[in-house]
């Protein structure tokens, strides 16, 4: 495994994220051109396929998104505990979910000036990981 950075910490999963993808765009289409092209007695099934499609399309989307927010959470807690061990204070509750996401790659020694930086001037998640020096890679993130 490389070591982790600004450039390469986004995770694709080809399997879900180009394959399943786009299987399921091709079965939408395939099932729209079934659609208009159905006789009358197809045209219930041929509905039933394009309904079918839009509910994987759906649970594609949601797993995703239910992922990332109970991973979200977790790191949240974390972060905060990070910075609670490291400084003896609690986190700033002006920092955004995105900006505490971006500040798990901080490093020990720049979390506490970063997290007052990103309050301060109100830094975007991308600013504040292109603002870390020392990157503390996340090899679990989903």
């Amino acid at each position: 495994m490389s070591t982790q950075n600004f450039q390469n910490h986004v995770r694709y999963v080809p399997g879900f994220h180009y394959v399943t993808s786009a299987a399921i765009l091709a079965l939408l289409g395939g099932a729209i051109v079934n659609l208009l092209h159905a006789s009358s007695e197809n045209l219930y099934s041929a509905a039933l396929l394009v309904l079918a499609s839009l509910i994987f399309i759906s649970l594609f989307y949601y797993v995703r998104i239910f992922a990332l927010r109970a991973h979200d959470k977790a790191i949240r807690a974390e972060e905060r505990f990070r910075y609670y061990v490291l400084t003896g204070k609690q986190m700033d509750n002006r920092l955004r979910m995105g900006q505490i996401i971006a500040l798990r790659f901080a490093s020990d020694e720049e979390l506490e000036s970063l997290a007052k930086r990103a309050v301060d001037e109100k830094l975007s998640g991308k600013a504040i990981k292109e603002s870390i020096r020392q990157w503390r890679p996340d090899y679990s993130q989903v």
